[in-house]
C-alpha cells in the first residue's frame, strides 16, 4: 500500500495546500489502489479515472486555492447521487444506462470545494439492504476480510474508504445504511439531522428517511466533509434553513468528556449482543468515564416496535418513488411488449430485483384501500411516539450511546435466505431515521473472537451534530485504535 494512500483526508489536504504533494500525485495514488484492490474488493461500480487525471493536472495548473476546502482531494459518492454525465444505476438494471443532466446537490458542493470525484461506489439496489449483496451488478467484499459482507446499504462507500481508495466517501442512509458498513469496515459514517444536508439529486427510497452523509476514516474527516455538504438547499423542499456550525473548530474545544452526561437505553443492551460486541462497545463507555461523563439509564421503550414501523412507513414511500420506474420516460424498456400494461410490467420485472420487488408489493399493500389506516396510519403514529421516546431521553442527557449492530460482519451469503434475519440487523440504527435525529459510528476496536471491527452509535439532539463530533473525536484518542484493512 502507498504511504499515500494511508493518509486521512485532513493529513492529504494539509500536504495539498502547503504543495508537499500535488493533487496528480494523489491522483495517480488513489487510482493506483483501486487498480490493485479492487478485484478483491469490489467497492465501486465505476472508476471515472481520465476525467479524475483531467481535473487534478488542471488544479495544479491553478495552484492551491484556500477557498477550496476539498481541493484536490480525491473522494467517491454512492451510486444514489446524481452526478453530470456519469452512470448512475443506484445499483439496478432498470437505470444501467442513466446519466443524469445535473449534479445531486451534496456532488455539487463537493466539487465546488475542489473536490477529485473518483468513481460511484456500488450499494444494494435502491438502497434496500444491510450487505450490498442485492447490487444487481455484483457483491461488494469487506476490506478487512473479504469472505464477510461491508455492510449496506453503503457498502461500496464504506469499503471503498476502508481499503484506502479514496479519503472519503458519501453513502446515505434510511435506516442505518451509513452506520452499518461503518461499524462492518472500521471507519467513521456520520448520518446528520434529517434536513441538514440537501436531498435534491438523490433518487429516493423512503423520503421522510433518507439523508446523506460522511464516510471517512476519522473523525476530524467527518466533520470536514459535513461543512461542506451541509446548509439549505432552495431545491430541496426538506432542507432547513438553519445555521451550520463550524464542526472542524468544534473539534478542538474539548479535551475531555466533563459535564457530558451519556444515556444509556437499556432496549439497546439486552438485545442479545455478541459477546465480543458487548465488551467492545461496554470498554468504550467506560472510557468515556474515564474522561469525565456520567452516564445514566434512559428508556425508549417504543424502539420495541421500531422495526415494524419502519419497514411499513419505508416500504410504502418505496412503493410511491419507485413508481417512476416503469420504462416511459428513461430507464430500461422491454421491448417485446404488445400492450402498454405489458410493457410496465416486463419492465419492472426485468429491471428490478428480488428484493425491490418485495418491498414495492409491500409497500402496496399498506397503502391499499382498506389497509392504509390499518398499517401506514398507524405506523405514522408509533412513529410520533418514537420521537417522543428520544425527545424525553435526550432532556436527560446529552447523547445516547449504543452498539450499532448486534455483531460484527458476518459471512457473504449467511443470510440472504432469510430476509427477516436480515432486516433484524438494522434493529439499533432504525429508530434514528425515524426520529430523524443525527447518529454516527465510532469504531472502538476488533472483535476479540472474529478480528472484525465494532461501532460504538451515538446520537444526539435534531441539528447538533457539533457535539456528536465533538464527544467522538475525544473518546477516538481513547479507546484502542482499530487500525487499516490488512487488504
Amino acid at each position: 500500500m502507498s504511504d499515500l494512500t494511508q493518509l486521512t483526508l485532513s493529513e492529504v489536504r494539509a500536504k495539498l495546500a502547503d504543495k508537499t504533494l500535488s493533487a496528480v500525485e494523489v491522483t495517480e495514488a488513489a487510482l493506483s489502489r483501486i487498480q490493485a484492490t479492487e478485484p478483491k474488493v469490489q467497492a465501486l461500480l465505476s472508476v471515472q479515472a481520465e476525467e479524475a487525471r483531467a481535473l487534478a493536472k488542471e488544479l495544479d495548473a491553478q495552484g492551491p486555492d484556500a477557498s477550496k476546502p476539498l481541493w484536490g482531494v480525491p473522494l467517491a459518492v454512492k451510486d444514489v447521487l446524481a452526478t453530470k454525465d456519469v452512470p448512475t444505476t443506484c445499483g439496478s438494471k432498470i437505470l444501467e444506462n442513466f446519466r443524469p443532466v445535473y449534479d445531486a446537490t451534496a456532488v455539487a458542493r463537493l466539487k465546488d470545494a475542489g473536490a477529485i470525484l473518483l468513481g460511484k461506489a456500488n450499494m444494494d439496489e435502491f438502497a434496500m439492504g444491510s450487505t450490498t449483496e442485492n447490487s444487481a451488478y455484483f457483491a461488494t467484499k469487506n476490506p478487512w476480510d473479504v469472505s464477510r459482507v461491508p455492510g449496506g446499504s453503503s457498502g461500496g462507500s464504506g469499503a471503498t474508504v476502508a481499503a484506502c481508495q479514496c479519503y472519503g466517501a458519501l453513502g446515505t442512509d434510511t435506516g442505518g445504511s451509513i452506520r452499518l458498513p461503518a461499524s462492518f469496515c472500521g471507519i467513521v459514517g456520520l448520518k446528520p439531522t434529517y434536513g441538514r444536508v440537501s436531498r435534491f439529486g438523490m433518487v429516493a427510497y423512503g423520503s421522510s428517511l433518507d439523508q446523506i452523509g460522511p464516510m471517512t476514516r476519522n473523525v476530524e474527516d467527518a466533520a470536514r466533509l459535513l461543512q461542506v455538504i451541509a446548509g439549505h438547499d432552495e431545491r430541496d423542499s426538506t432542507s432547513v434553513n438553519a445555521p451550520v456550525p463550524d464542526y472542524v473548530a468544534a473539534l478542538g474545544e474539548a479535551t475531555d468528556l466533563k459535564g457530558l452526561t451519556i444515556g444509556l437505553p437499556a432496549e439497546y443492551w439486552d438485545k442479545g449482543l455478541s459477546p465480543e460486541v458487548s465488551e467492545a462497545c461496554g470498554a468504550a463507555i467506560k472510557q468515556a468515564e474515564a474522561l469525565g461523563a456520567k452516564t445514566v439509564p434512559v428508556n425508549l421503550r417504543m424502539s420495541e416496535y421500531a422495526i415494524a414501523t419502519y419497514y411499513i412507513i419505508a416500504v410504502a414511500e418505496a412503493s410511491s418513488n419507485l413508481a417512476r420506474f416503469d420504462g416511459v420516460r428513461y430507464g430500461h424498456r422491454d421491448r417485446d411488449a404488445q400492450s402498454l400494461i405489458e410493457m410496465y410490467v416486463k419492465s419492472r420485472t426485468q429491471g428490478f430485483g428480488e428484493e425491490v420487488q418485495r418491498r414495492i408489493i409491500l409497500g402496496t399493500y399498506v397503502l391499499s384501500s382498506g389497509y392504509y389506516d390499518a398499517y401506514y396510519r398507524k405506523a405514522a403514529q408509533v412513529r410520533r411516539l418514537i420521537r417522543q421516546d428520544f425527545e424525553a431521553a435526550l432532556a436527560q442527557c446529552d447523547v445516547i450511546m449504543g452498539p450499532v449492530c448486534p455483531t460484527t460482519a458476518f459471512k457473504v451469503g449467511e443470510m440472504t435466505a432469510d430476509p427477516l434475519q436480515m432486516y433484524l440487523m438494522d434493529i439499533f440504527t432504525i429508530s434514528t431515521n425515524l426520529a430523524g435525529l443525527p447518529g454516527m459510528s465510532l469504531p472502538v476496536g476488533l472483535g476479540r473472537e472474529s478480528g472484525m471491527p465494532v461501532g460504538l452509535q451515538l446520537t444526539g439532539r435534531a441539528f447538533d451534530e457539533a457535539r456528536l463530533l465533538q464527544v467522538a473525536g475525544v473518546l477516538e484518542k481513547a479507546v484502542p485504535a482499530t487500525g487499516l484493512a490488512k487488504l
